[in-house]
């Protein structure tokens, strides 16, 4: 670290090693034989929606793959680079986990972009990325008050990577073998309130 002494990351490890550190250092040994998480979690790489922090998590629980708007791209083995699908494949057929999470939450840039546009500055990467979910997104928002758009955007967006999920063979069939569970969640920022997916579709308040 370069910073000095006021570097937030600094101060944040020191946090760790004097305070979790001391009653964690067991845990930790254990894990460097190797891990064995539950659950795999697909969510935006938003700095307001940790998963292990509102799933108040252990380490060595969750598995967790963060990217822009919490997308999951179809199936597509094609020989490119494919870092969600890579993050799959390893959760599902190395790790075993035994339930894949999408979690969407509230205030998403990333959808936000899907319905209004990506800022000139991020067409590189981000575009593209987000064009992914802008159809699902435009005929969602024209199923609904404009009032209600930000949020049926987010739980489309949301469908749409669990639909996706299913376009992955080895997930469908381990899903219709009951080994792996599918779920889809929301969190909102604001109240921190979490909704789940349900048969409908639609959300319901978790709790």
């Amino acid at each position: 670290m370069t910073q000095g002494p006021n570097d937030p990351l600094l101060k944040g490890y020191r946090r760790f090693r004097d305070l979790r550190w001391p009653e964690a250092h067991a845990e930790y040994e254990a894990l460097a034989a190797g891990q064995k998480p539950h659950t795999l979690i697909v969510a935006c790489s938003d700095s307001r929606a940790d998963p292990a922090l509102i799933f108040d998590a252990a380490p060595g629980e969750l598995f967790v793959v963060r990217n822009v708007a919490n997308l999951v791209p179809p199936y597509q083995p094609d020989g490119q680079l494919h870092g969600v699908s890579a993050a799959l494949e390893f959760g599902v057929k190395v790790l075993e986990v035994g339930r894949i999470v999408i979690m969407g939450h509230a205030y998403c840039g990333g959808v936000t972009a899907m319905r209004t546009g990506t800022p000139a500055s991020c067409r590189d990467f981000v575009g593209p990325w987000v064009d992914q979910g802008a159809e699902v997104v435009r005929r969602v928002c024209e199923s609904v008050p404009p009032q209600e758009a930000e949020r049926a955007s987010e739980e489309a967006v949301v469908r749409l990577s669990i639909e996706n999920l299913r376009t992955f063979p080895w997930i469908a069939e381990r899903e219709a073998a009951g080994t792996l569970r599918l779920t889809g969640l929301h969190f909102g920022i604001a109240d921190g309130v979490l909704s789940a997916l349900t048969a409908a579709p639609r959300f319901e308040r978790l709790g």
